[in-house]
């Protein structure tokens, strides 16, 4: 996927008027508003019965923006109660479970101590939304930063 971003050198310019503070709470912002895109397209995308990988997606992020003027932003999957939101994403080859401590597994109404698991098929949900989703994602970000970029430059003049 190729993406074309026109207007970089004037935003640039642009963000270099504000205070940094300033600066990293509307990118902050702008990243958000495109996560949250790819989050419902995401969403959108999971086959899930209980609704634990749904509700385990969320956006988290690490702002450096003050002192080193990087901002990172992650669209993160699973959590305690979907641990297996990777295998969902990546599938699994085919593997055998074993009885922990000598016990037994039941299975079809059998005990075994070893169960043959034929794997899964992986059935993406994450990468397909950033491919679907990526062109409006952008778009979100634009969108907020030009919204809200004049706001906080005309306030930063009148300080």
């Amino acid at each position: 996927m190729n993406l074309e971003i026109a207007g970089l050198a004037d935003l640039h310019r642009a963000l270099q008027e504000l205070p940094a503070k300033i600066e990293g709470n509307i990118m902050r912002g702008a990243l958000r508003a495109g996560q949250k895109v790819i989050l419902e397209a995401a969403k959108g995308n999971i086959n899930d019965r209980t609704g634990a990988l749904s509700k385990s997606l969320r956006i988290s992020f690490r702002s450096r923006s003050q002192k080193y003027g990087w901002i990172r932003m992650k669209l993160v999957a699973g959590n305690k109660d979907a641990y297996y939101a990777h295998m969902v994403e990546f599938g699994t080859a085919r593997h055998y479970i074993k009885a922990k401590k000598h016990k037994s597994l039941f299975f079809a109404g059998l005990a075994r101590e070893v169960v043959d698991h034929p794997g899964a098929t992986p059935a993406p949900f994450m990468r397909p939304a950033l491919d679907s989703a990526g062109p409006q994602a952008i778009e979100a970000v634009r969108d907020y930063i030009a919204k809200r970029l004049p706001k906080e430059i005309a306030r930063a003049n009148r300080s």
